[in-house]
């Protein structure tokens, strides 16, 4: 393997809205950079092949083609796929190949993945992303952890990440994501609810009014759109990690009641936005609407002509 990463071969398994960013970000520094989605071959692979065609990026048929052409693989799937593409990428990574998981998975998944990797030879590091990728890029807020992770972390920040190592311990900067995303999922789901709701009830400017007497530090009527927003476009990949959530809290001995309930409503709102409730997703004017109401409109009609 080269040592100096701006000379690696990395390739990225999932080629979804992280994944591309984290692409384009390598190859602005003319990173070489091979990319595997399962998509690719199916109806919503189009997209992804004239992106790749676009920025440079390489594109692998298999898992396996992905890990044997890699110095540094980075895994960021669905919450629910991680320890599989690690089980899919051991078989073929070679020695002392580093992988990087950038899922939002609980601390007991990615103690499985990692077993899974370092069996086979490679160099497990998990990652915590500890905000939104797209404000950041490739310069999000990540947490480091493993006994690899001091090793890595120059290495990382040699290539343009922001990246910082919590614990040598794996499972560690997963639990920080894990309990944040408690609070900042649970939010999201929070906001969809109380939102519509009040807007059903015609008392939406009475409600934000005392939001904003109790929280003066929030703009409520901008972080209720850009909440719907994100929600609408992403809430499926939410409601999986909000799942990896409740498995963490069950880890460490307690209910998951509210994880569970934020899980369920972030998985409605996608399955809102599967049936185009909120326009055609992919097109322009998908997901976003700079006033929460008028989502909040779509879903009230939605809910009075199916009652």
């Amino acid at each position: 393997m080269a040592g100096d990463p701006r000379r690696w071969q990395i390739g990225l398994v999932g080629y979804g809205e992280v994944g591309r960013i984290l692409a384009e970000d390598l190859r602005q520094q003319d990173i070489k950079v091979c990319a595997y989605d399962i998509k690719l071959g199916g109806e919503h692979g189009a997209p992804l092949k004239e992106h790749a065609a676009k920025f440079g990026v390489a594109l692998a048929t298999s898992h396996a083609e992905l890990a044997s052409r890699s110095d540094f693989i980075i895994s960021a799937v669905t919450a629910s796929q991680a320890v599989a593409v690690a089980k899919a990428c051991a078989a073929a990574i070679n020695q002392g190949t580093w992988f990087l998981d950038f899922n939002s998975a609980s601390p007991g998944a990615k103690q499985r993945a990692a077993a899974l990797i370092d069996g086979a030879a490679g160099r497990y590091v998990e990652g915590a992303v500890m905000t939104s990728v797209p404000p950041y890029r490739i310069k999000v807020p990540l947490l480091l952890g493993g006994p690899g992770a001091r090793e890595l972390e120059p290495l990382l920040n040699a290539i343009g990440f922001a990246a910082k190592v919590a614990s040598d311990k794996l499972g560690v900067s997963s639990a920080v994501k894990m309990c944040r995303s408690i609070m900042i999922k649970g939010l999201e789901a929070m906001v969809i609810e109380s939102f519509t709701t009040a807007r059903g009830y015609g008392v939406e400017d009475a409600v934000l009014a005392s939001l904003a007497e109790t929280f003066p530090g929030i703009d409520w009527e901008k972080q209720g759109a850009y909440v719907f927003q994100r929600v609408i476009e992403h809430g499926r990949r939410r409601a999986e990690e909000v799942r990896e959530v409740a498995e963490t809290v069950r880890e460490a001995g307690l209910t998951p009641w509210s994880a569970q309930g934020t899980a369920e409503r972030q998985a409605w709102m996608s399955d809102l936005a599967d049936e185009g409730l909120f326009g055609l997703r992919g097109s322009s004017e998908f997901a976003r609407s700079a006033d929460w109401r008028t989502e909040a409109d779509r879903i009230l009609t939605r809910i009075n002509r199916t009652k």
